[in-house]
């Protein structure tokens, strides 16, 4: 028989033993707690069953991802489809939860990888890489990005390397922005090379101070038959300068700067001669570039060998070889006689003048007589000689509408 204190002692010892099973019962829950393990929501959330349009290393592009969960009842919280550089395709879960689609397409040669998460925490990833491409289509964007402001009459242009037959698709993908909701159109037209071109002018000149941005996302985009893939998205902006318009005068021989729709200086000048292929252009061109100083040979417009000259201030109107420019040779015909080989001459002082205060984008208007006509569309920027009405017909998406 144990003595009383034998027990006590016996009873003594035990209660530590039990002390330490609890606290280590106790550190074990804390610690799950804090380090979310097994027993959290996180735990509990089974990975999702994807399913992804495309799939493998050959995968279809110019179509949309689309990631369904193929079983059970979890609903998506968030798709992220990210190519290897991190560019995401935007998107949006479908209103029932069970599915995403992505607002861009896949571009082609492009390795993508998909990450979903679902509302009860689950997580499942894909990954899939599209077909290369077997041509490539490159554009030409004007204005440029070192261009900056423009005139009022500057359309912003994009001419293709390769031909487009999906003209309606791919003008689907340029977004226009402008600063105060200003009205304008696309326009498919014949490049002067006869490639491929769009063009997006206002109905109207621009208002001075309005600030335009193109992007043009054709990254994914399919120009059609022979003429290959978009690999990248394009964009430019311009601000509208000074409104300006210089108006030649073929009957009084004269050039005037307006501004603001005030004579701002008239100049006395000699245009192209009338009757034949010297004759100037009539209607309105735009201002292409400010060359300055350069070589005009008349081989290279088809007149032969009638001039082979230095000329200064040169500013060109037309592909075609139309300018506004020096011509201290024809002096005796400035202010009385259109006597050039097509273009508008004047005196060196009047032309470095002019050529100061032109912007490129500014309308040039010609009017009078014995003009051959008005340039084509895509002899420079010659758009705005069709009607609004006539301009809108040119867009392929209200062709198709």
């Amino acid at each position: 028989m144990r003595s009383r204190r034998s027990l006590s002692s016996s009873r003594r010892s035990i209660r530590p033993r039990y002390a330490a099973v609890a606290g280590a019962a106790a550190l074990a829950a804390a610690l799950t707690a804090c380090s979310g393990g097994g027993s959290g929501d996180d735990a509990k959330a089974e990975k999702p069953k994807l399913s992804v349009n495309l799939t493998g290393k050959q995968a279809k592009a110019g179509v949309p991802v689309t990631v369904k969960l193929a079983s059970g009842d979890a609903k998506l919280k968030d798709v992220k489809v990210a190519d290897a550089e991190g560019t995401e395709l935007p998107g949006k879960v479908s209103a029932d939860g069970r599915g995403w689609t992505s607002a861009r397409v896949a571009a082609p040669g492009t390795s993508y990888t998909v990450r979903a998460t679902t509302q009860e925490g689950g997580k499942a990833g894909k990954a899939f890489t599209t077909a290369a491409p077997e041509k490539v289509n490159k554009v030409t964007i004007t204005p440029g990005r070192n261009i900056k402001t423009v005139g009022v009459a500057q359309p912003l242009s994009i001419v293709f390397d390769h031909p487009v037959k999906n003209k309606a698709e791919v003008e689907k993908h340029l977004k226009v922005k402008t600063s105060d909701d200003t009205v304008g159109s696309w326009g498919w037209i014949k490049n002067y090379d006869g490639r491929d071109r769009v063009d997006w002018r206002p109905k109207d000149y621009w208002k001075s101070g309005t600030k335009v941005a193109l992007d043009a996302q054709l990254n994914g985009v399919d120009s059609g038959a022979d003429g290959g893939w978009f690999v990248r998205d394009y964009d430019t902006a311009m601000t509208v300068g000074k409104n300006q318009v210089v108006k030649v005068n073929l009957d009084n021989k004269t050039a005037t700067l307006t501004r603001d729709g005030k004579t701002v200086k008239t100049v006395p000048m000699s245009a192209g001669t009338p009757g034949g292929e010297k004759a100037s252009w009539g209607g309105t061109s735009v201002l292409m570039a400010k060359e300055g100083t350069i070589n005009m040979r008349s081989e290279t417009v088809g007149l032969g060998n009638a001039y082979d000259k230095m000329v200064d201030y040169s500013m060109r109107l037309t592909w075609s070889g139309m300018y506004a420019h020096a011509a201290p040779w024809n002096a005796a015909y400035f202010g009385n006689t259109n006597h050039s080989s097509g273009c508008v001459g004047m005196s060196t002082g009047d032309a470095a003048w002019l050529y100061g205060q032109v912007q490129i984008g500014d309308p040039f208007e010609v009017s009078g007589n014995g003009s051959k006509g008005t340039p084509d569309p895509g002899n420079g920027f010659g758009e705005w000689n069709l009607s609004w009405t006539d301009w809108q017909a040119k867009s392929a998406l209200k062709q198709a509408s």
